[in-house]
């Protein structure tokens, strides 16, 4: 497993250190997307910057990208593979859950790109759905 991991850090340019290859392996077995708290408490001996550090290495090379659920709290998943986080074409719409408080990634539906009026300049767009998610909902 571990070549495989490093494959995906070397594809983008990242150094596979030990601490970027145990958070990829965990936010690649996560369905929901995770807060550097989660982070934090699930790999409890390890530093807080340590772990922020890596996040932010992650999005800096499209690795992973940020969440903002609407929750206060930034939240990190996993890019799909060739995306670029890309305001036109890549970005997508996510799932925040009420009852469950999980924020779950929605690839297959597209945000549309939105056509600005002359002079305004997009940094990042987000469409956040919150309801119940399907396992709450059962």
């Amino acid at each position: 497993m571990n070549l495989d991991l490093e494959k995906i850090l070397d594809k983008h340019n990242v150094k596979p250190t030990a601490m970027r290859l145990l958070v990829l392996q965990f936010l690649l077995t996560e369905k929901a997307a995770m807060s550097l708290t989660d982070l934090e408490n699930y790999f409890d001996k390890s530093d807080r910057t340590t772990l922020y550090r890596t996040l932010k290495t992650f999005v800096k090379y499209e690795i992973a990208h940020k969440i903002d659920d609407g929750t206060g709290v930034t939240k990190y998943a996993l890019c799909e593979e060739n995306c670029h986080c890309e305001i036109e074409t890549d970005l997508h719409v996510h799932f925040h859950c009420k009852l469950c408080k999980q924020t779950i990634c929605l690839p297959k539906h597209k945000i549309p790109y939105i056509k600005l009026p002359d002079g305004f300049i997009a940094d990042d767009v987000s469409l956040i759905v919150t309801g119940m998610c399907n396992k709450c909902n059962k």
